[in-house]
């Protein structure tokens, strides 16, 4: 069972995240790759929510694929454009991350493979 924390020494987490994710020994680990904001028929859409929501479902469908939910990940990291995509990005991630949240860094970086691309998120599992 994964042990998530939230040190009182440490300020509150700026939004819904933990500071830190335990693993258990023998835990099985999942690493996903950068998922990008483009649907399996190449459809990118404008905004970074939708973008990010697209991320998140291609996120769930790896977890699937290894028998894990999101309840497993253990640690997001999630890269956008600009800070105005950061409260599109947020609102997808709060739909999507179970309770307790994962460990969790955003970071704004200067761009992606392509211009249309707003947002990249990978993941760590554990179960």
């Amino acid at each position: 069972m994964l042990r998530h924390l939230v040190p009182s020494a440490v300020r509150a987490p700026f939004a819904r995240y933990s500071h830190a994710v335990e693993v258990p020994p023998g835990a099985r680990l999942l690493l996903v790759s950068g998922q990008l904001g483009i649907a399996p028929d190449d459809a990118v859409p404008e905004g970074a929510e939708a973008q990010a929501d697209i991320c998140f479902r291609a996120i769930a469908a790896c977890l699937a694929e290894a028998g894990m939910i999101p309840a497993d990940i253990v640690r997001l990291n999630a890269y956008v454009t600009d800070r105005a995509h950061m409260a599109g990005y947020m609102a997808a991630r709060d739909r999507f991350v179970a309770d307790p949240p994962p460990a969790s860094t955003l970071m704004i970086v200067s761009g992606f493979t392509r211009p249309e691309f707003k947002v990249e998120i990978e993941a760590l599992a554990a179960r």
